[in-house]
């Protein structure tokens, strides 16, 4: 039986400066623009057909796609695979289980994660036929046709003074 269904892959919006130095620093939560930008992400998915939203544990990822979970009456299901710091391997097993899943799936990820997860999805055949990219709170739609990724679109957010709130 043809299945046809799509996965988002998201960057967690911006959750100000990065600081190695600092222990807490896998603990930070979404900045004014970073809450924004997720208000804009649940904007822009709201009217999808969304089965499931999956996030990094890490709280700024969680946070980008809560508004989403919560408009769309899912929870978010946390995943290790998608935290920060993942071999390849360990995350595209998860990128698996979403084209496994019986729905669309809305994934929250890290900058050293996503583009390793790209180049993967090229490697086994998906076309990008615009730009891309990985900036903090954009979006990357995975268009899956009986189970292989076939296209990625990335779609960059809005600059700030064209985000809601």
């Amino acid at each position: 039986m043809y299945k046809r269904q799509t996965l988002y892959l998201v960057r967690h919006g911006r959750a100000g400066k990065r600081d190695d130095g600092d222990p807490l620093d896998t603990q930070r939560h979404l900045d004014n623009k970073g809450r924004r930008q997720a208000i804009w992400l649940a904007d822009r998915l709201i009217d999808q057909p969304i089965d499931a939203v999956w996030s990094s544990p890490l709280p700024r990822c969680n946070q980008t796609v809560e508004p989403l979970a919560v408009t769309a009456g899912l929870d978010v299901e946390l995943f290790d695979g998608l935290a920060e710091g993942t071999d390849i391997d360990t995350s595209w097993a998860v990128i698996a289980q979403g084209l496994e899943h019986n729905g669309d799936v809305v994934m929250c990820s890290h900058g050293d994660v996503i583009p390793d997860l790209v180049r993967r999805a090229q490697g086994r055949g998906m076309i990008v036929p615009g730009r891309a990219g990985f900036t903090k709170g954009s979006l990357w739609t995975f268009t899956v046709d009986d189970g292989r990724i076939v296209r990625g679109d990335w779609e960059a957010p809005p600059p700030k003074s064209a985000l809601p709130g």
